[in-house]
């Protein structure tokens, strides 16, 4: 009965031993786990950097566009990759150019004209040569057909200038479109429709069509 006693006494003396040890190593990990300096890795530049650079060069665009077309017609187009717009600005250009030359072509027979008629009114005795064509037509007529071909030629100046502007800011919209993100999300659907009149009930339908535009995530 003693022996017994003494080695269960012996065990539970081991037992206790064994479990402050574990005890010991377990607190001193914890200890050294909460002591030590907690690293919080910077978030990475790799995502944010194309992102803030790619905003950046986007909304350079627009005004680099405009100004090249401004130096240069047709250079915004063609920095926006609308190579197929340069044609239509060019020869947007060849015809005002055109219509420009006719009107002032047209200007001076008219106004030669309109000046010997009034130098031969005014010296009978040495007179200038008349267009045989424009015989028909009395002096009023002729200032008035000369006034009208100043006027158009002054009008196709004035629509050189306004095309050259339009050239620029169709430059700086479609840069503008490229911040915006056109992709399958977008969905457009047009389908035929019956609608019923709203100003009454009882007349009879009639077809229309329906366009809905709508975006999926």
């Amino acid at each position: 009965m003693l022996r017994i006693l003494i080695i269960l006494g012996g065990l539970i003396i081991a037992n206790a031993s064994f479990a402050q040890v574990d005890s010991t190593a377990f607190s001193t990990d914890t200890t050294r786990a909460i002591n030590k300096p907690l690293t919080v890795k910077p978030p990475t530049k790799a995502a944010s950097v194309p992102k803030t650079a790619e905003r950046i060069r986007l909304e350079k665009m627009p005004p680099r566009a405009a100004f090249r077309s401004a130096v240069i017609p047709g250079w915004g187009q063609l920095t926006n990759k609308r190579w197929w717009k340069i044609p239509l600005v060019y020869g947007g250009f060849v015809g005002i150019a055109l219509i420009y030359d006719f009107n002032q072509t047209n200007y001076k027979i008219f106004l030669t004209e309109a000046q010997n008629r009034d130098f031969n009114r005014l010296n009978p005795k040495a007179l200038r040569p008349l267009n045989p064509a424009f015989v028909p037509y009395d002096n009023t007529g002729i200032i008035t057909i000369k006034d009208g071909y100043r006027r158009n030629r002054d009008l196709t100046i004035l629509g050189g200038a306004a095309f050259y502007a339009v050239t620029i800011i169709d430059a700086y919209i479609d840069a503008k479109f490229f911040r915006f993100d056109i992709s399958d999300d977008l969905a457009l659907q047009v389908k035929p429709s019956v609608q019923q009149p709203y100003y009454s009930s009882f007349a009879t339908p009639l077809p229309s069509v329906t366009v809905k535009l709508s975006f999926s995530k």
